[in-house]
């Protein structure tokens, strides 16, 4: 068996094993350059800022509604508490000014916008908030291919109103960035019913993605460098 550090667990929460390979590719293309300030967007339960906070980068932490108190206790048990702040924050209309931050992060958000125009408003923000050079790192769900849309409608309460990305048709949705740096993955690990079930299925997931169409894929991770 292979298992997954706590700190990992922490960061990504669910079916971790499939959204935590993004993890090499976000810490990549990272800035190198620090001090560097963050923006976490869509953060109900904090594990992306826990982990820009543990590479030493000051996050703000934000979320549409309120945090439950499980957030910060998570990154007080960690110990990076002091790099973390707390907002409230819309994604499609971001209170913060013009280039403010070198990184902008989300993961499994802009689906839950419903539309397309709507998600365009929102990546048109995180880039407006982004300084030169700076890079926004995301993950979202994909639609995968005809089974897993129909599994969703039988087994995923939210299916009726989450818009699913195509990495095809929605790479538009990057325009605004100079550079995009790509990849998918997650084709069999959702099928599983419980975590322990996904954990040790998605270990095919990692043989299975060079000869499969990344439309076949339910995750679309990458990073997009402003210039």
């Amino acid at each position: 068996m292979d298992p997954l550090p706590t700190l990992i667990r922490d960061i990504f929460q669910w079916e971790v094993r499939s959204w935590s390979r993004a993890l090499p590719l976000w810490t990549r293309c990272l800035p190198s350059v620090r001090p560097l300030k963050a923006l976490a967007i869509g953060e109900r339960e904090g594990g992306l800022s826990l982990w820009l906070a543990t590479s030493g980068i000051d996050v703000v932490c934000t979320d549409l509604r309120a945090f439950p108190a499980a957030t910060k206790e998570l990154h007080h048990r960690h110990g990076v508490q002091h790099l973390i702040t707390y907002a409230q924050a819309d994604a499609t209309a971001l209170q913060f000014a013009d280039g403010s931050f070198d990184v902008v992060i989300f993961k499994s958000v802009i689906g839950a916008l419903g539309t397309k125009e709507k998600q365009i408003l929102a990546i048109q923000e995180m880039h407006r908030v982004l300084r030169s050079k700076g890079v926004l790192l995301f993950a979202e769900n994909l639609h995968g291919t005809t089974m897993h849309r129909w599994l969703r409608k039988r087994f995923v309460s939210w299916d009726s109103y989450w818009r699913y990305l195509d990495p095809v048709v929605d790479r538009d949705l990057f325009a605004p960035f100079s550079a995009l740096e790509e990849a998918t993955t997650g084709f069999v690990a959702n099928l599983g019913r419980t975590e322990a079930q996904r954990d040790l299925i998605a270990r095919l997931d990692g043989g299975l993605a060079p000869i499969i169409p990344n439309t076949w894929n339910t995750i679309w991770y990458g990073a997009a460098m402003k210039a």
